[in-house]
């Protein structure tokens, strides 16, 4: 049929209980410590620029082989999670982030370096689809808000690693980078009991019986051509978040002759924003639609990217906030609506997004640095400046929550 429908279907028995906030704190907190280590790489560029003598080129290849770790692998392993669920793979997926750090705190040339990040990107791939289907067992129903809230702490982590790096690596230098490491055996052992919660509900979920939830049917020609618009969306906020992500603080230096640790600031200030932005877009989506969130976030924030160019350094930093609350709030409202859209494939959904984030960031790094190198930086963010028009796209994703009242309506009048 070419109709869309609604229906009722069983859940499982965590879908029906409150909402989990000590496992979602705790994941919080572990996401936070992950993103935070992951953003030390890039937040010492300007350092392994200067001690490697990189051109702008290696410097997005550093990311790119990061990225692009994690963007294979988290759909592969969100997949077979999927089948297999694993819940101690999280506590694994951060042993992998710890010897990547330490690998890049001892290496000694850009090649060691290069398999340092693939490190960090495996762990992160590993991470993530298992951490998304955790948050989702623990949200009892409010999906948004359990999204926001376990991405709020990557972000957060992804704010206070240039703030870290500025006050501590600069200083003394790439080896101090070693002594983050203990934050990933600290985010083992909080893993390792969310892994003991996640044992202990699924084996309770099996021998409860079901409850009813409702979900959305949509053609299988819909849900395809709504995934690809979704993935169009990604791929514009990633790639305009990777010019400010990689080289905003190469932009303040140049165009503003700041310091570095001043530059550093101005990151820091904008991926806190980004942060808020992140906590922000879940609980609007579960009360207003996400298709709104989606709306708002990546079209809305067009007028600001287009400014930010031309300002001067005062209304760059007020920008540069705008833009990072505005744009962050899209990725929770994305992630759930596919989740809405695919029932069944947390995992799959989850690592199949977070691949493509990551991928669309990797990419978008390696290829505005070497535009940088080709061209000059300011260019670069007068180009980046129009990617979010791509969000009128949204116009094509059908109201998932409109289709849920009608399905529901549809369903009772049958009974």
């Amino acid at each position: 049929m070419s109709t869309t429908v609604g229906r009722i279907e069983p859940a499982t028995l965590a879908s029906a209980q409150s909402t989990g906030f000590g496992v979602l704190g705790a994941l919080s907190f572990a996401h936070f410590l992950n993103d935070m280590m992951q953003s030390l790489i890039l937040a010492i560029y300007p350092l392994l620029k200067g001690t490697f003598d990189l051109s702008f080129t290696q410097i997005g290849l550093i990311t790119l082989t990061y990225q692009a770790t994690a963007s294979l692998l988290q759909p592969l392993v969100g997949l077979y999670t999927d089948k297999h669920p694993k819940p101690y793979s999280l506590s694994v997926g951060m042993g992998f982030t710890m010897v990547g750090l330490v690998a890049l705190s001892i290496a000694p040339n850009f090649e060691t370096v290069l398999l340092a990040a693939a490190l960090v990107g495996t762990g992160s791939s590993i991470f993530h689809p298992e951490s998304s289907r955790v948050a989702r067992m623990a949200s009892g129903g409010r999906h948004g808000l359990a999204q926001s809230l376990f991405q709020v702490g990557g972000n957060a982590g992804s704010a206070v690693g240039p703030l870290l790096a500025a006050w501590i690596i600069i200083p003394h230098g790439r080896p101090s980078l070693a002594w983050f490491s203990l934050g990933a055996l600290l985010a083992m052992i909080v893993l390792f009991q969310v892994g003991t919660w996640y044992k202990q509900q699924r084996l309770t979920a099996r021998g409860k019986a079901s409850v009813a939830r409702q979900i959305v049917n949509l053609p299988h020609s819909k849900v395809v051509f709504s995934v690809c618009v979704l993935l169009v969306l990604i791929f514009s906020k990633y790639f305009y978040l990777a010019s400010l992500n990689s080289y905003y603080t190469f932009y303040l230096i140049q165009k503003f002759q700041l310091s570095v640790q001043a530059a550093q600031v101005y990151l820091f200030v904008f991926l806190f924003a980004v942060a808020l932005g992140t906590l922000a877009g879940g609980p609007i989506g579960d009360r207003i639609g996400r298709k709104y969130v989606i709306w708002g976030s990546i079209l809305g924030v067009a007028p600001f990217t287009l400014l930010l160019p031309y300002a001067n350094l005062f209304w760059t930093g007020v920008l540069s906030v705008i833009i990072g609350l505005v744009i962050a709030s899209a990725f929770s409202a994305i992630l759930v609506y596919a989740q809405e859209l695919i029932p069944g494939k947390i995992g799959t959904v989850s690592g199949l997004f977070f691949g493509f984030a990551f991928g669309m960031g990797g990419v978008g790094a390696a290829v505005l640095g070497k535009l940088i190198d080709m061209t000059d930086i300011s260019f670069v963010y007068h180009v980046c400046a129009f990617l979010p028009l791509i969000g009128l796209l949204t116009a094509f994703l059908p109201n998932l929550e409109r289709l849920k009242t009608t399905g529901v309506g549809e369903a009772l009048q049958k009974t």
